[in-house]
């Protein structure tokens, strides 16, 4: 119970305080989602490094509730510095030990808003329009 607290907290305070929260100039590959069920919104774009592919930067922008906003900010900050194909891998399972808790079943597509926005924006490239 305490430790859910601590986690609860940690949440709160990285969707107020959150990092690669922002614009690129001049993004790789960008995506913007929004979960029709609760109005929560994430835009998240990434620089690709060339000839390395790997993430240079990631930021992200948007509007929802804390545990949208952190997994963003979360995972934002976690893909910087690794591959394509290593970003391609990240799962649901990850984005909930990014956030450190097991949000409820409605609030499930909150957490994994972040990571549906990433796969858009691979699929983006993976299609060649990134």
């Amino acid at each position: 119970m305490i430790e859910d607290q601590l986690y609860r907290q940690a949440i709160l305070e990285v969707a107020k305080n959150p990092k690669n929260r922002g614009e690129i100039e001049r993004p790789d590959l960008e995506a913007r989602l929004v979960n029709p069920l609760c109005g929560d919104e994430i835009k998240l774009q990434l620089k690709i490094q060339h000839p390395t592919s790997k993430i240079e930067e990631a930021m992200f922008s948007g509007n929802g509730c804390a545990i949208s906003q952190a997994s963003a900010s979360l995972l934002a900050e976690y893909v910087v510095g690794k591959s394509i194909d290593e970003v391609e891998k990240v799962n649901s399972s990850d984005i909930l030990e990014l956030i450190g808790i097991n949000p409820t079943p409605a609030r499930l597509k909150c957490a994994f808003l972040s990571l549906d926005t990433l796969r858009e924006a691979l699929k983006d490239d993976a299609e060649g329009q990134g």
